[in-house]
């Protein structure tokens, strides 16, 4: 009985954590044709069950190498983000992830969290 209860937070943990998932899901095609001003777009979709996180306080960006850029909600969606990110002419790759800043609720006061989603590569194809 004593071991029980010494696992049961163990055992709960798994159900806790599920319920506060959030997922960043790429929107962006794997490939865009070359442009001539050299800025393409990317897009991705924020799910979260994390009932705790303040929508309003979302930050999102795109982050290419050392360089963030700012993303803003897409036009009549509530969970979508885009962006354009610069590719010099002479790229035809360019590799980039996400981060999403926010804040939720605790007990005293907001705290603030932050996620960062898996790397992605955009291949620049010629016309």
């Amino acid at each position: 009985m004593r071991t029980l209860k010494k696992l049961l937070p163990l055992l709960c943990a798994p159900i806790f954590l599920a319920g506060c998932v959030s997922t960043v899901t790429n929107l962006t095609p794997s490939q865009q044709r070359r442009n001539d001003n050299g800025l393409y777009p990317i897009e991705f979709a924020w799910d979260t069950r994390q009932e705790t996180i303040r929508p309003q306080s979302l930050t999102p960006y795109v982050v290419v190498g050392m360089d963030s850029y700012p993303m803003r909600p897409t036009s009549m969606m509530s969970n979508r983000w885009e962006s354009v990110i610069p590719v010099p002419a002479t790229e035809n790759f360019v590799h980039y992830h996400f981060k999403v800043d926010y804040e939720y609720n605790a007990i005293k006061k907001p705290n603030k969290g932050s996620k960062l989603s898996q790397g992605y590569t955009l291949e620049i194809v010629d016309k």
